[in-house]
């Protein structure tokens, strides 16, 4: 591999930037993806339009409406998992490059920006896990030898973290479905979100102790 990119790797900075880039675009997906994935409508704007129109579309479909609820739920949780993160991107690509056209060809006002940004952190992410996704594209005969590295950061902390996330994120907006006290709710998210977090990042950060 590239030194530069054996260099950047084994840089703890940007190993727990690329895990705050995992969570944040897995928590975009959590929200549209639990709103489809329970048969609800994504938006209520006016079939007179057209985005009301291809939203209301596709909410008609029924099965495939489901089916990118899912989709994104499970690219979600592969990629906050951490441990998995690497299909998750893959899947996460697939989902997003397709959003980003819809943003783009029906004009979006503004949405086009942001799906264009977490398209880039999404790419991103393929470029950290090249070491891995390069064996794609090798000849169908060829045979990887697998190479054992040590991890620069606590990978199985960060991975029980993200897994807590995404399930304390879908449970919060699931919950917002049903008539509910949004203020207790949303600072009970917060400070549990935060918790987890901060708890990981401090026993990321605290010196490890060296073993004879």
């Amino acid at each position: 591999m590239n030194p530069l990119y054996n260099t950047i790797k084994k840089s703890k900075f940007m190993n727990i930037v690329v895990v705050f880039i995992r969570l944040l675009i897995g928590f975009a997906f959590i929200p549209s993806g639990l709103t489809k994935a329970i048969g609800e409508r994504f938006t209520r704007l006016s079939t007179d339009t057209q985005i009301g129109y291809f939203f209301e579309a596709m909410y008609q479909s029924g099965g495939y409406w489901y089916f990118l609820g899912f989709s994104q739920l499970i690219a979600s949780f592969l990629l906050m998992s951490q441990r998995y993160a690497t299909i998750g991107a893959v899947m996460y690509f697939a989902i997003l490059s397709n959003i980003v056209v819809i943003t783009i060809s029906m004009n979006f006002t503004g949405t086009w920006i942001i799906t264009l940004l977490m398209l880039f952190a999404t790419c991103s992410l393929l470029a950290w896990d090249w070491n891995k996704i390069q064996y794609l594209l090798k000849r169908d005969n060829f045979q990887a030898q697998e190479n054992t590295i040590n991890e620069v950061i606590n990978m199985k902390m960060w991975s029980i973290a993200g897994t807590l996330l995404f399930f304390a994120t879908l449970l919060f907006f699931g919950i917002l479905t049903f008539p509910s006290n949004f203020g207790q709710l949303a600072i009970g998210y917060v400070v549990i979100s935060l918790s987890i977090i901060i708890f990981s990042l401090i026993r990321e950060l605290r010196p490890r102790q060296q073993t004879d």
